[in-house]
């Protein structure tokens, strides 16, 4: 293995992995969250490799790239601190670029077999309707100015009320207005559907345009900071986490549970799958599936503490 880093300012590997960064932005409309993800490992793995073989990585080293090596990529990942789920992410990462490089040659990938680590089976934590209630409520009462409060207000209840993610609740703009019963969002892969709005949600989104000291118009961000510009999705999650805190409420209570309990409990109200499907803007009914389990999670849960026999 060489001593010095591969000069990746001049790497064939690393121009073909800006190409597909391109290509991930604007041919598959990837969110910007997912390009640095992906292209970041594609960059690791050509760090990796002229390390290991002591030499400039280009399209014929990705090409013939075995087995072996990407478990020997893997192996440091593992020994940098990676978990199963991100290490069997990263090798989705590789399997993609590796994918990518070999049409980009025209040439059909042969990617190398190796079995990505088994990822503990991990149930999302759906809040009680009390406790969603509450951390917005608490949320909102702790803001640095009443226009803030009903500012946070409005997004948790969006979460929990309609199941938007925080990037979709984050993305919306002033044209959304005025709120009706209905609501359109953009979700990954600039997806569209259509959210019915409970009153409770549409009042407290028209209470903080009322309140909120900057013009809301146009393409203007819906949701603005302190400053006017668009809301950075880290401020939710602190809000969040200091009101968990307060309320003495699981960590596992985050912004993206709530959308979580959205859904869990319009499963256990008698929701059909297909149509939970639609809300949640799920492209595979798998990936809404998983309430399946955790409403049963949740009745065993109830049964094991109330019936006598349990």
């Amino acid at each position: 293995m060489a001593d010095g880093p591969e000069p990746l300012a001049h790497s064939k590997a690393r121009e073909l992995a800006a190409r597909w960064a391109a290509y991930l932005q604007h041919d598959r409309r990837r969110s910007p969250h997912t390009v640095r993800a992906y292209v970041a490992t594609a960059h690791r793995l050509i760090g990796f490799l002229g390390l290991y073989r002591g030499e400039e990585i280009g399209p014929a080293g990705l090409r013939d790239l075995t087995a072996a090596d990407l478990r020997a990529f893997l192996a440091q990942r593992r020994a940098e601190g990676l978990g199963s789920s991100s290490t069997a992410r990263e090798l989705s990462g590789v399997r993609a670029f590796l994918k990518y490089a070999a049409e980009q040659e025209g040439r059909v990938a042969h990617l190398p077999r190796t079995r990505a680590p088994r990822r503990p089976r991990t149930l999302p934590r759906p809040a009680s309707p009390e406790d969603a209630m509450g951390l917005a409520e608490n949320a909102a009462e702790a803001a640095s100015a009443p226009w803030i409060g009903a500012r946070d207000l409005a997004i948790l209840l969006l979460l929990y009320g309609a199941g938007l993610r925080v990037a979709e609740a984050l993305s919306l703009t002033a044209r959304a207005l005025p709120i009706g019963t209905t609501l359109r969002v953009t979700g990954k892969r600039s997806k569209t559907r259509i959210v019915p709005i409970v009153p409770a949600i549409r009042e407290a989104i028209d209470e903080y345009v009322r309140q909120c000291p900057w013009p809301a118009d146009g393409d203007s961000p819906l949701f603005v900071g302190a400053r006017g510009g668009r809301l950075n999705p880290d401020l939710v999650r602190r809000s969040v986490a200091a009101a968990r805190r307060r309320l003495g409420l699981p960590d596992s209570l985050t912004p993206h549970a709530l959308r979580h309990s959205f859904a869990t409990h319009l499963l256990a109200r008698g929701a059909d799958l297909r149509a939970l499907q639609e809300l949640l803007g799920h492209a595979s009914l798998s990936s809404t599936q998983i309430y399946t389990e955790v409403d049963a999670a949740r009745l065993l849960d109830v049964y094991r503490h109330a019936h006598p026999r349990a």
